[in-house]
């Protein structure tokens, strides 16, 4: 049997609300209860949320998705006015970036955690794509 990634842990002020967020703009299934987590599955792995009153350290999710996907999440995104970028540092506002020769954008949960929706995994361009991922040159 392969190794695969069965699930991480995501910090949350609010467990609940913040699932239902990441489920309605990826356009997942709606979260379930599993003890004191509330679990959004993303294809074979799933998103752990579980509540917390204490600060919270932003970490990074990345979701490889179709070009039809990217479309319906970036309209969701912009129709629920959220802030994106096309960097992971906030530098490119209201821009999606083509790296790879994909298209990707950046944008932030409730709780600052960033996530990232992309269509080409990292690299996957090379560097022959008219787009190459900037982390190929680095």
């Amino acid at each position: 049997m392969p190794v695969t990634l069965n699930h991480t842990i995501v910090h949350a002020a609010d467990a609940v609300a913040t699932a239902a967020f990441y489920a309605d703009i990826l356009n997942l299934p709606p979260p379930r209860r599993l003890g004191h987590f509330t679990v959004l599955q993303v294809g074979e792995t799933s998103l752990d949320m579980l509540q917390t009153d204490q600060p919270i350290t932003s970490r990074h999710f990345a979701f490889l998705v179709s070009e039809a996907e990217f479309d319906d999440i970036l309209g969701r995104i912009t129709a629920r006015q959220l802030p994106y970028w096309a960097d992971p540092f906030h530098r490119i506002p209201a821009e999606i970036n083509r790296w790879d020769d994909g298209r990707g954008v950046y944008f932030d949960d409730p709780n600052g955690h960033i996530l990232e929706v992309i269509t080409r995994p990292y690299g996957s361009g090379g560097l022959g794509a008219q787009h190459p991922n900037p982390l190929l040159s680095s």
